[in-house]
């Protein structure tokens, strides 16, 4: 069957978190979303062999995190500025996150990911729906949906070792991988070997007791889950519903210098708004 045909034999209809339950383990994320508001899957019209009608990709919907520098940047400071019970009544009002977007293996790479996004934006009735990623950076699938994105600023010191890593040939896009970095490493001698071990070391000095971790694989998992974890923020604004909240997205989708990239958007976590 070619790869079109099934595209096309597929439908999209309302689902629950059991069809997310279903391809849970091929998400990159173990935690499950939390304070869901919608979910929604793409599913065979008619049986497909031995895959039957399983769920062929799915996407859940969450209310949006309060805290979110990079929201302030995208919105222009539409919701800063403002008390509290306010601000987090227009976000219950106006905003919905989404918070997971998983295709069956077996079926990546024709586009299910995006049309997921795509044609469920509309359907969440708000003005704003946004996410925030690091795996869209190798598969930008959302801003072929429609969304634009807003990258952090990068610490001084991540980009030192990156740009360190470089050196010896470990390019920016092996960094996901780090079995293939210390591959690499491994294979260094001599003046390079030098090079990188001290780049390494300096980077560590202020990450507590990791600061003396020892060569090998653990030490370099822990090295790329801190240069590549860097969420990026991304926004659609619903057409047909910006009377509501009046809101254009800025001309630029990288952060001004002076926005500082928090740890508390390091570590988001989907969860409700609450006006009390």
């Amino acid at each position: 069957m070619r790869t079109c045909s099934v595209a096309k034999g597929l439908e999209l209809v309302p689902g629950d978190m059991s069809d997310y339950t279903q391809l849970a383990e091929y998400h990159y994320r173990e935690e499950r979303p939390v304070v869901v508001k919608a979910v929604y899957v793409l599913r065979p019209v008619r049986p497909l062999g031995s895959f039957g009608r399983r769920p062929a990709g799915v996407i859940v919907y969450t209310m949006p995190n309060p805290r979110v520098e990079l929201r302030t940047v995208a919105t222009g400071g539409r919701f800063a500025g403002l008390d509290r019970q306010t601000e987090l009544s227009l976000l219950n009002r106006n905003v919905r996150c989404i918070a997971r977007v998983i295709v069956e293996p077996r079926l990546r790479g024709i586009g299910l990911a995006s049309r997921l996004v795509r044609e469920t934006m509309p359907m969440m009735n708000v003005p704003i729906v946004e996410a925030m990623g690091v795996m869209p950076l190798v598969n930008p699938f959302l801003q072929r949906a429609g969304m634009k994105a807003f990258e952090p600023r990068v610490p001084v010191e991540h980009v030192k070792l990156i740009e360190a890593f470089s050196a010896v040939q470990v390019e920016e896009s092996d960094l996901v991988s780090p079995a293939t970095v210390q591959a690499r490493l491994d294979g260094l001698t001599g003046p390079e070997a030098a090079f990188i071990e001290r780049h390494i070391v300096e980077f560590l000095k202020s990450h507590g007791t990791r600061r003396t971790m020892p060569p090998g694989i653990e030490r370099t998992r822990y090295l790329l889950g801190k240069l590549t974890h860097r969420p990026v923020y991304y926004i659609w604004l619903n057409p047909l519903m910006m009377d509501d909240c009046g809101l254009t997205i800025p001309d630029s989708g990288h952060v001004p210098s002076s926005i500082e990239h928090h740890a508390s958007e390091t570590n988001h976590r989907a969860s409700e708004v609450r006006t009390s």
